[in-house]
This record gives structure tokens, C-alpha cells and sequence, in this order.
């Protein structure tokens, strides 16, 4: 007698970003040609920097988040696509500063502008940007929008000074992490989110609602961010592996294998993050005391967390694409490996 044949159950497919680019593809086109546009200078220096970066865009998450809350909000004007400019103008300008901070040498797969062009003038041209975004949001004319990005810029810097002041420091604590992480990424995405309501004239609640899918994306995207730095190659990742901790951060894969190290183990990491371990050696053991306390893991999980909390946070507007669009990019920036 034959065996009935079972069908083996279909896998599920991997989270997406193909929603959201299909959603945000129109809107995205207009925003792309106000940010070329508005990068250019009679000093031939500043586009060609500024143009080394942005010609290597990833994802451009924040400026696509601002279209799609507009688009959730079913907002038909365009005052979104300056704004969403804004918020990557803004973005922009802190990477550049970053790497020049940082001293990193590679981005996205290519060398850093301030590689190419020197620290000097890499930050005067992430001024250049600051100022171009400061412009889109004047001319957009409201208080309100205004009042939401500056605050949302101001706490990016904090952010990066808090992180700037925790850096070598290995008593720093998850909480220490979260508040840094919250305030260095999470406050654009917040703020760049919101925006699509307030285009729309919605009313205080979905503004809020909205902010909170866009805040909690951004700690989701930050801690997977950090997972991924001791959990890639290089080709994947577009940087070189080990950056944080040849840096000494703090991220919450080394916190959480220093609470949960041996003595010996905490040892090492005391030295490491001080700057007297960070040879490839060092940086191989680092990852073999992550991998053996299971820590970006545990990070993806925290991860997960969070991108449930920004899915239950636009659980109140209407069923359809945007919404789902918007929930399948939350469940993407934990799947993802890059």
C-alpha cells in the first residue's frame, strides 16, 4: 500500500521592502529631483561631495517614510516630497559628520567623502546640507513642520554627543544604549514620519500615532544595525566588520556579552573597548564571545520588540497598502542581513 504523499508546507516568504518602494516610487521620483537639484552650488566642491554620498543612497528609509505616512493619512498635495528632501538632507549631513567623527574609511561599499575630500571640508559641506534642509522647511511655511524637524536635528546631535561620551566606556548600561540609540536615529524617523500627518491636517492622536511607528522603527533599525556588525561580511554590510568595536561602542551585542561574561571574558572586553584589543585576532574573539552568549540573537529579539511596537502603533488607521506597506518595512528592518 502507497503512502499518501504530504505536501510540505509552503515557507513563508521574507519580509519585504518591495511594498514600501511600490507604495513611495512616485512620490520618491519628485523628492530625488528636488534633492539634485538643491545639492547643486557654484562651488564645484560641494556637489561633487555631497554627490559622492548621496549618488551611493541606501534605502533612503526616512524620506520614503515621510511619503508613506502621507499616503496612510491619504494626503493628495505635494508638500511632502520638499520636506521629505528635508529629512534626507538632514540624514545626509550627519553621516558626513559621522565619518568624520568616527574616522571611517568606508560606506556603503566605497570609500567616505572625507576620505576622498578631507575631513575640512566634508563637515563644512554636512553644514551645506544642514542649511538646504533649514531652507525646503522655510519655504514650506509651517511653524508646526518646522518646529518637528529643528527639534528632531537638535536631538540627533544630543544623541551623537551622548554616544561620543559612552564611547570606551564598558559600564555602559542597556539603558545608557537605548536612550542614545532613541535619540541618534530613532528621532529622525519620528519626526520624518510624523510629517505626512501634519501635511495632512490630521488630527493630534494620528500625528502622534504616526510618530511612534516612525520612533520605534528607528530603535528596530538601529539595534539591527548594530546585530549586523558582528554578524556580517563586509560585502553584505557595506562597511568594514568591526567598526563599533575597534571604536569602542558600546552597542547592545557587546553589553549584554559583558553582563553575561566570565571574569576572564569581562577582562577582555575591558580591554578591548579601552583600545589596547583591536586586532583581528581581538576582533575574532569578540565575535566568538558574542556568538557563545547567543547576543545578536538576543539584539534581533529586542529588535523585534520594537517593530511590533511601530506595527500596533498605525493598528488604528484604515486597512490598505500603505498600512501594510508600512508594517511589512517594520518586519524588514529585523529580517534583514544587510
Amino acid at each position: 500500500m502507497s503512502a499518501d504523499v504530504i505536501p510540505l508546507r509552503p515557507r513563508a516568504p521574507e519580509p519585504s521592502l518591495a511594498p514600501l518602494l511600490a507604495l513611495t516610487a512616485p512620490g520618491m521620483n519628485a523628492v530625488n529631483a528636488i534633492i539634485l537639484d538643491r545639492m547643486q552650488s557654484e562651488i564645484p566642491l560641494i556637489p561633487a561631495l555631497a554627490g559622492h554620498l548621496i549618488s551611493g543612497a541606501g534605502k533612503r528609509m526616512r524620506p520614503m517614510l515621510t511619503i508613506a505616512g502621507a499616503a496612510l493619512c491619504d494626503y493628495q498635495g505635494a508638500r511632502h516630497h520638499k520636506l521629505a528632501a528635508a529629512v534626507e538632507f538632514i540624514h545626509t549631513a550627519t553621516l558626513l559628520h559621522d565619518d568624520v567623527v568616527d574616522g571611517s574609511d568606508l560606506r556603503r561599499g566605497k570609500e567616505t567623502a572625507n576620505i576622498v575630500f578631507g575631513n575640512p571640508a566634508t563637515v563644512l559641506v554636512g553644514d551645506f546640507l544642514f542649511t538646504r534642509s533649514f531652507e525646503l522647511m522655510v519655504e514650506d511655511g509651517s511653524l508646526k513642520v518646522l518646529k518637528i524637524l529643528s527639534t528632531a536635528s537638535s536631538v540627533i546631535v544630543e544623541g551623537e554627543v551622548d554616544q561620543l561620551t559612552a564611547q570606551r566606556k564598558v559600564e555602559t548600561s542597556e539603558e545608557r544604549y537605548l536612550t542614545i540609540i532613541a535619540a541618534k536615529t530613532a528621532a529622525l524617523f519620528a519626526a520624518a514620519t510624523r510629517i505626512g500627518a501634519v501635511v495632512a491636517e490630521r488630527s493630534e492622536a494620528e500625528e502622534l500615532a504616526l510618530e511612534a511607528f516612525g520612533r520605534n522603527l528607528g530603535i528596530a533599525f538601529q539595534l539591527v544595525d548594530d546585530a549586523i556588525d558582528y554578524d556580517s561580511e563586509v560585502a553584505e554590510m557595506g562597511k568594514g566588520k568591526g567598526d563599533d568595536f575597534r571604536e569602542g561602542k558600546m552597542t547592545l551585542p557587546v553589553i549584554l556579552a559583558y553582563a553575561r561574561g566570565s571574569s576572564e571574558e569581562r577582562r577582555f572586553w575591558e580591554e578591548a573597548i579601552a583600545g589596547f584589543r583591536t586586532e583581528d585576532e581581538d576582533l575574532a574573539h569578540a565575535v566568538h564571545l558574542i556568538n557563545k552568549h547567543n547576543t545578536v540573537a538576543a539584539t534581533r529579539e529586542r529588535a523585534r520588540h520594537f517593530a511590533q511596537r511601530a506595527i500596533d502603533a498605525i493598528a488604528g488607521f484604515p486597512a490598505g497598502p500603505a498600512r501594510a506597506a508600512m508594517a511589512e518595512a517594520a518586519e524588514f528592518a529585523v529580517a534583514r542581513r544587510y
